[in-house]
């Protein structure tokens, strides 16, 4: 008798040979926190001993048409990295630990092998991070995506004392803002840099990007960066952190200012990646729409006292972080703005 699932579309087999791997990379995620069985419907962890007052802060993101590159290059273990490290920041930003993380993949036919090199990169951001991967979600949706195309979003959660939590409301008129360097896009404008690099500079994954002695597929590819080993030493001595995600340096940082502050970033405190640079010439994106659709070389922004400064700088360096003072918090109307000297 003709299996009419399969033939709508789903695959069975398939998927529970993928959840058999998937199972597997969970095992190896595992800690002393950890609860019940592997494929359960639920996944349990204890919450870490030696808090008073235990908060859980709690994130969902994605990594957004970073998964179009991926597939177009046959390359799918390094976009789980990615959600992993990005969310990870979510919850740093605002002083916790990551404790658990849960992530989606839905696609329109499981395919063991993919599926498995994309939860290797999430079981891997979660080993990097002492982090249980406690479970998750497989979907086959065949009348939603395209055959090969999937998308991947996660859970996190992380764990802060009450105490020791960062609102931003510590910033005060005189604070110095501290970048920490990304390595690239990391999760966030790929929509445009797709369109540029693909339509625009008619680029494929496997052809040199401009002025990079790289790829395309290794310049679009490189993992988003965890900022948690070079914050987490210092986060006492911070008053609030930022994570430079969609919206750049200005969407981002007003998250954690309080009213009467202002930022003022200075725009020549740092150089550009020339990955930047590419986009705006090829593109003809103006200098203002770029500050808003990418990083532009800032994935972090910590915001410290002046007599500080040097304490959050060494413990960026010793984490093999580029960090840089960029600027300054000043009286003013809520808001950032740019100091082109």
């Amino acid at each position: 008798m003709t299996d009419r699932y399969a033939a709508a579309g789903v695959r069975l087999d398939t998927a529970d040979e993928a959840k058999r791997r998937i199972a597997a990379l969970v095992r190896t995620t595992r800690t002393s926190l950890a609860l019940g069985e592997i494929g359960a419907f639920g996944g349990m962890v204890r919450v870490p001993s030696g808090y008073e007052r235990p908060v859980l802060v709690l994130s969902t993101d994605g990594v957004g048409t970073k998964v179009l590159v991926a597939a177009r290059a046959g390359i799918h273990d390094t976009v789980g990295e990615d959600l992993v490290n990005h969310c990870v920041n979510d919850v740093l930003v605002h002083g916790a630990r990551p404790l658990t993380f849960l992530d989606y993949l839905a696609t329109a036919e499981l395919e063991p092998e993919n599926v498995a090199a994309i939860v290797s990169g999430v079981a891997r951001g979660c080993r990097a991070h002492d982090m249980i991967l406690a479970g998750g979600e497989t979907a086959q949706l065949p009348d939603l995506y395209q055959r090969g195309q999937y998308d991947l979003a996660g859970t996190i959660v992380g764990v802060v004392e009450e105490s020791a939590a960062l609102h931003g409301d510590l910033v005060r008129t005189g604070d110095v803002l501290i970048g920490y360097a990304s390595n690239g896009l990391h999760t966030n404008g790929y929509t445009l840099a797709r369109r540029i690099v693909f339509d625009r500079l008619r680029l494929d994954v496997q052809d040199p990007f401009p002025d990079a002695g790289r790829t395309v597929a290794q310049v679009l590819l490189d993992v988003h960066t965890s900022y948690f080993a070079a914050v987490a030493p210092v986060l006492p001595r911070l008053h609030a952190l930022a994570h430079i995600t969609g919206g750049g340096i200005p969407g981002n940082l007003v998250r954690v200012l309080p009213a009467g502050c202002e930022a003022v970033v200075d725009a020549r405190a740092w150089s550009w990646p020339p990955l930047f640079r590419v986009l705006m010439r090829a593109g003809d994106v103006s200098l203002g729409e770029m500050r808003r659709v990418f990083n532009l070389g800032v994935g972090m922004i910590a915001v410290a006292a002046r007599d500080d400064t040097e304490a959050v700088i060494a413990a960026a360096k010793r984490a093999g972080i580029v960090a840089w003072i960029i600027g300054e918090v000043r009286g003013g109307t809520l808001g950032v703005k740019f100091a082109e000297r």
